[in-house]
């Protein structure tokens, strides 16, 4: 397995069924994980803090809402703020947009994928989760694209398959992973065996 010094940051899609597929996984992430974690959880647009808030209770990262202009920090979780686009720009730092929606979403899943992977290129690893759209599937391809690894939840393991098959459609995928099997295989990436 690709081990450690090879990835920068992570960057996790997710809609319908998300919350209870996100409480599989951040809280398993270890206290010293370097990875920054990006992640885009469709919610309504009147969504507020609730992400940001019920995360940081059980996780050993701390769970902040992305800011414009903010420097993307290692062993950080970050949330998309309801609303609001989230982008990486070239040199790490986040970017909030209220550009039109994609895939009917604002947040777009697409959109923080498709600027992490020019960002990140090969040091980013893309996840791919539960969900009723599309959204993911062309922003996971980017990924690829640009070197990075690309992880999708296995559809059986989906509260909802749509958006795991329809990534898996867009391109090669490097893993399917069981919603049980992403907490560690994150942890695993950003050891380096000496532990």
């Amino acid at each position: 397995m690709k081990k450690s010094g090879k990835y920068q940051a992570v960057v996790i899609g997710v809609s319908a069924g998300g919350i209870a597929a996100l409480e599989k996984i951040l809280p398993q992430i270890k206290k010293n994980c370097s990875l920054s974690i990006m992640i885009v959880q469709h919610i309504p647009a009147d969504g507020g803090n609730y992400l940001v808030e019920h995360f940081s209770s059980c996780c050993s990262l701390p769970v902040i809402g992305a800011e414009d202009k903010q420097k993307v920090e290692p062993g950080t979780i970050y949330f998309a703020p309801a609303n609001y686009h989230l982008l990486v720009e070239r040199q790490k730092s986040l970017a909030l947009s209220i550009d039109a929606k994609i895939n009917y979403s604002r947040p777009s899943i697409d959109v923080l994928f498709e600027t992490a992977a020019e960002a990140y290129c090969r040091q980013l690893v893309g996840v791919v989760l539960t969900g009723a759209n599309a959204d993911g599937a062309a922003g996971l391809a980017k990924v690829k694209e640009m070197g990075g690894l690309t992880v999708v939840q296995s559809p059986d393991t989906a509260e909802v398959a749509t958006m795991p098959l329809a990534a898996i459609k867009s391109t090669q995928v490097d893993h399917v992973l069981k919603l049980n099997e992403i907490g560690p295989f994150l942890n695993d990436l950003n050891t380096d065996g000496e532990e």
